[in-house]
């Protein structure tokens, strides 16, 4: 099977043989968890880096009356902040979505696994920022797209993450995401979910239905949204 935290590091950078297999073993004694599992609670210490091998994952921030925000969703091959180690206490929770894999990387080993190489370093610098870019078009669509927009400014996004690791179809994907977790994510009820994902469907663009994301109409979707995916900043094709 496919470490797809190896396979990201490797498309932000070249990494030799003995890199792969390094990275490799930092991943071993990955654990299985359900869904719906606060993998570490804001203000904790954090024990380490999570590395999401399998299923999905997301940030978030609770907020007062039970409520949270999330703030990112972690895919297969994404991880957790490589410098949270420096804090005291971390400033938002990680929980799955779904039933996911998780490896846990020390923090004096995650250290070292990034200053062990230039290239490796690299590839770890290219993938933070890319989540940097994220969050800065999360930012812009909480604060100017329409709840529409927004709705279709997420899935674009999720299909072009789930694509770029080799996990979507020419125009399906998997998309594990209840109403509620949309809701949380986009700043709207779960009721105005419903009702977005209901237009969307009506109009032919896209449909989200047990458990999978149908593209019906890209170019609609794009538009709608807005999109263009230069903020995920694939890296170019080296060549030798």
């Amino acid at each position: 099977m496919t470490n797809l935290f190896v396979a990201k590091l490797g498309g932000h950078a070249t990494l030799t043989t003995a890199e792969i297999a390094k990275l490799t073993r930092a991943c071993q004694g990955a654990r299985g968890y359900p869904a719906g599992h606060d993998l570490i609670h804001e203000g904790d210490a954090s024990g380490g880096t999570f590395v999401v091998l399998e299923g999905w994952a997301c940030r978030y921030k609770s907020v007062p009356g039970g409520g949270r925000q999330i703030v990112a969703f972690l895919l297969p091959g994404d991880f957790g902040d490589l410098h949270a180690g420096v804090l005291t206490g971390l400033d938002h929770s990680i929980a799955t979505v779904t039933k996911a894999l998780i490896a846990t990387i020390p923090a004096a080993e995650m250290d070292e696994l990034v200053t062990m190489r230039p290239a490796v370093t690299e590839a770890f610098w290219w993938a933070q920022l890319v989540d940097e870019s994220i969050l800065r078009a999360w930012v812009v669509s909480m604060g100017r797209r329409s709840s529409m927009e927004r709705v279709a400014h997420l899935m674009c996004e999720l299909y072009a993450r789930m694509r770029n690791i080799g996990l979507a179809d020419a125009d399906s994907c998997e998309m594990p995401l209840t109403q509620l977790v949309l809701a949380d994510a986009l700043g709207l009820t779960p009721v105005h979910v419903n009702r977005v994902l209901r237009k969307l469907r009506t109009a032919g663009i896209m449909l989200l239905s047990d458990g999978v994301l149908r593209v019906l109409d890209p170019a609609g979707l794009t538009r709608l949204a807005g999109f263009d995916d230069n903020y995920l900043h694939r890296r170019p094709t080296r060549t030798a």
